[in-house]
C-alpha cells in the first residue's frame, strides 16, 4: 500500500505534463500539417523568413513560389510559417 501512495504523485505529475505540454503540441502539429496539405496554387503564404509569396506549383516536398513576376523559387514545406490572409 505504501508503494501506491509513493507512486501516486509521480503518476499525477506525468498526467499533468501530458495535458499541459504534450497534447497541445500534438494538436498544433496536426493543425500545421493539415494547413500545409490544404495549400494550393494561388494561395498566399508567409515564409519563416517573413516573405509573403504566392504558390506557383505544389510538389511532393517543395512549393515553387513566386516572389514577384520574374522570380520563382522553391521552398521546403517546413519553411512555411502560415497561410497569409489579407487584412481587408
Amino acid at each position: 500500500m505504501e508503494i501506491v501512495t509513493q507512486l501516486l504523485p509521480f503518476v499525477f505529475l506525468i498526467a499533468i505534463m501530458y495535458f499541459v505540454i504534450i497534447r497541445p503540441q500534438q494538436k498544433e502539429a496536426k493543425a500545421r500539417k493539415e494547413m500545409i496539405e490544404s495549400l494550393k496554387k494561388g494561395d498566399k503564404i508567409v515564409t519563416n523568413g517573413g516573405f509573403i509569396v504566392v504558390i506557383n506549383k505544389v510538389e511532393e516536398h517543395f512549393f515553387s513560389v513566386k516572389m514577384n513576376d520574374d522570380v520563382i523559387v522553391k521552398l521546403t514545406k517546413d519553411s512555411i510559417a502560415r497561410k497569409y490572409e489579407d487584412e481587408a
